[in-house]
């Protein structure tokens, strides 16, 4: 008979945390392990994932090994996000790439970041076990967004999986291949609001290692990190200093970040400040489609896509709907296993909005000012929103919503 061992009897033989292993489980990175309730059995013959003693499959090279091999710079790490280009013009920045892994990796990220999620997977599956570090660190961050939204989510947690274990063997002699590891880990992460890997540095040892855009980008992780903390005003604080110190001449990372203040300034209350970074994102965006972090942060976004975009874009209002219905569903499947944070998936994208301001200690009646709808309808979604989670009061909503 096959014999399992518990989560801590794995931890302590492995010499890991209890929370590495739920998530080496909830990854699918643990061949035959079995969810029993809410914890895991893993079998007592497994072998520890990500390894740095294991060896990778036969044509494949592990990080540490390549980067000493020379084969890593930050060339192909994330080329779109990395490039300044005029709004209206990333397919033409796209294409001045010439030939090769950087223009396959950044035309995989034009299709991401324009809401094309099955393109930017087939482009990004070929380089999973590129031996260029910054293609095949790229290729895991796309493949691993792009699943989510097709509802492919083996495929997403496998390449969280590669992931932070390019992170666990990076090593701390190789501080060019870790800053990159801890980038990519780190927005893998983050954005999908699950714990950071155990090895990840302090952000103020990898942002120097880091290009201009990616360092804007690694900043709105950072910055996204603190709002998860409801360090509101930090993390504002991050944003408004990365963005005039540069970051807005790279129009993804200054989308990301954008965002990232609504989110921060309607959490504070302050939805003027919010509608202005929302504008300013919108504005960025909308000539090259770039539309892909609107659909993901819909629900951190407190109804200002509701209440701004969708008056004034409804076709493009609900083309960003159609992407959070998509990546929220492939999100929820990873993240509520992982954290066993139940965020509610039975909710229309309205009821959500409304229910996550409601849980923020917003009133009835500032709700329905925002919305520009009356006091009786917000009434009418918050009753059926607690309906439909078995609650009884506001105050029990936010265990359902997004952090």
């Amino acid at each position: 008979m096959k014999r399992y061992l518990s989560l801590r009897e794995a931890a302590e033989k492995w010499g890991v945390s209890e929370r590495r292993i739920n998530q080496y489980c909830s990854e699918g990175r643990i061949p035959d392990a079995q969810r029993i309730g809410k914890a895991w059995a893993i079998p007592a013959d497994a072998e520890k994932p990500g390894d740095p003693r294991r060896t990778r499959q036969q044509g494949k090279f592990s990080p540490a090994q390549t980067a000493v091999g020379g084969l890593f710079d930050h060339t192909n790490l994330m080329p779109l996000m990395n490039t300044a280009f005029a709004p209206g013009r990333c397919r033409e920045a796209v294409e001045d790439i010439a030939s090769g892994p950087r223009r396959d990796i950044a035309l995989a990220e034009y299709h991401y970041f324009t809401g094309k999620p099955e393109e930017a997977a087939k482009e990004a599956e070929p380089y999973l076990t590129s031996p260029d570090m910054g293609a095949r660190l790229s290729a895991c961050l796309l493949y691993a967004y792009s699943n989510l939204s097709i509802g492919e989510i083996p495929r997403a947690r496998f390449a969280l999986g590669e992931l932070n274990a390019s992170l666990s063997n990076a090593g701390e002699q190789l501080p060019q291949f870790r800053a990159a590891s801890a980038f990519v880990a780190s927005a893998g992460a983050v954005l999908l609001h699950l714990p950071l890997p155990e090895e990840m540095p302090q952000a103020e040892n990898f942002l120097p290692q880091l290009p201009p855009g990616l360092r804007a980008f690694a900043l709105y992780v950072t910055a996204h990190y603190l709002y998860l903390k409801e360090e509101y005003a930090r993390s504002a604080g991050i944003v408004e200093a990365t963005l005039a110190m540069g970051a807005a001449s790279y129009p993804i990372p200054a989308i990301y970040l954008h965002l990232v203040g609504v989110m921060d300034y309607m959490s504070l209350k302050q939805p003027d400040q919010a509608e202005s970074h929302l504008l300013t994102a919108w504005e960025i965006a909308q000539p090259d489609d770039l539309i892909e972090g609107f659909g993901e942060h819909h629900g951190l976004l407190g109804a200002m896509l509701e209440a701004v975009i969708k008056p004034k874009w409804p076709d493009d209002f609900k083309r960003i709907i159609d992407i959070t219905y998509r990546f929220s569903s492939g999100w929820r499947r990873v993240h509520n296993p992982i954290t066993g944070h139940d965020v509610a998936d039975d909710l229309t994208t309205t009821e959500f909005s409304i229910a996550m301001l409601a849980a923020r200690n917003w009133t009835t009646q500032e709700i329905a000012e925002h919305l520009n709808i009356s006091a009786n309808t917000v009434k009418t979604h918050v009753s059926e929103v607690m309906r439909k989670l078995n609650v009884e009061n506001r105050k029990d909503l936010k265990k359902y919503m997004l952090q």
